[in-house]
């Protein structure tokens, strides 16, 4: 009777791991918005195996960002960083949709839209309907709070923030930062999903700009004065700045990777909420995103580039 007892006690245990496996398992995430961070984010997920579905408001958007994401990975395969038959595993799993409730079935939901407080407001209300009862939903802002953003929905326990840097798939690093109700279950989980997908996750307080955005902000802002006032051209900076501190790529042409009206953006959200000048943007930055020269994304910022984002002048 004893040995009985055991083997039935071993067979609770496992049929209770098994059970807490099945919940953990992740099959498919959705991704709100397409744009740069949203294929990034997309690709990343896709190369780690799992299928993922990309929600966009036009089929014109979609359509634009599977010909950019391809383009990306022709790039890494010219670079012998890539083969073909990867490109095509990864795009395989990548599912394109505008329809909502296609996002009904996914284990996580991304929302890696826009800056926009009232925004993502309206998607995460959308999303707490539709979305299945046990779905995490993950925001990728970097400067605005998850706390206000959870308050619209009716599961503020599997809200969590999750900020991925640009360019997605080659930077190893998150930033899991939790609201006030997120629960200890959901992170354990986003921990175990962000180093499935190969990223290291740093837990982060919910404060404007968090860690990365907060630091790099400045940085940014300080080169930009720097061309502002003749001190040096665009290229002889970012030239100082990579020889002189072993940085892999200086601080306007990375301005220009990240999207000036993203960066505009974290600047104006940092400025607003904390005060201190060196948050406050610089004028040129203004006045390129007001021209449309919105970086690699658009071929021109504080640099111009080729096709495949070398820059030409």
């Amino acid at each position: 009777m004893a040995d009985e007892a055991k083997v039935t006690k071993l067979e609770d245990l496992l049929g209770d791991f098994a059970r807490r496996e099945d919940n953990d398992k992740i099959d498919q995430v959705a991704i709100i918005g397409a744009g740069v961070m949203g294929r990034g984010i997309a690709q990343t997920i896709a190369s780690a195996g799992i299928e993922v579905v990309i929600l966009e408001k036009s089929q014109d958007y979609l359509n634009a960002s599977l010909e950019q994401l391809k383009k990306n990975m022709e790039i890494e395969i010219g670079r012998w960083a890539m083969t073909e038959s990867e490109m095509k595993a990864i795009l395989s799993r990548i599912s394109w949709t505008l329809d909502f409730t296609m996002l009904k079935h996914a284990d996580i939901i991304i929302e890696a839209v826009d800056e926009s407080f009232q925004l993502k407001r309206m998607i995460f209300k959308k999303l707490d309907e539709i979305a299945k009862s046990d779905a995490i939903i993950i925001s990728n802002t970097s400067t605005l709070s998850l706390t206000q953003i959870a308050e619209i929905t009716h599961r503020k326990d599997k809200i969590i923030g999750v900020h991925f840097l640009n360019p997605v798939p080659k930077i190893p690093l998150v930033e899991l930062v939790r609201a006030l109700e997120t629960s200890d279950d959901t992170v354990e989980k986003i921990k175990k999903f962000a180093s499935r997908i190969g990223k290291t996750a740093v837990e982060v307080y919910e404060y404007p700009g968090f860690v990365t955005t907060r630091v790099i902000v400045p940085y940014l802002n300080e080169a930009m004065h720097i061309l502002l006032e003749g001190v040096a051209s665009a290229k002889d900076i970012d030239t100082a700045m990579k020889l002189g501190y072993s940085m892999n790529i200086g601080p306007l042409e990375l301005a220009d990777s990240m999207g000036l009206d993203e960066v505009l953006s974290w600047m104006i959200h940092l400025y607003r909420d904390l005060g201190e000048p060196r948050y406050r943007p610089c004028p040129i930055l203004r006045k390129l995103v007001r021209d449309r020269k919105l970086g690699k994304k658009t071929g021109e910022g504080f640099f111009k580039y080729d096709e495949n984002d070398k820059i030409i002048s």
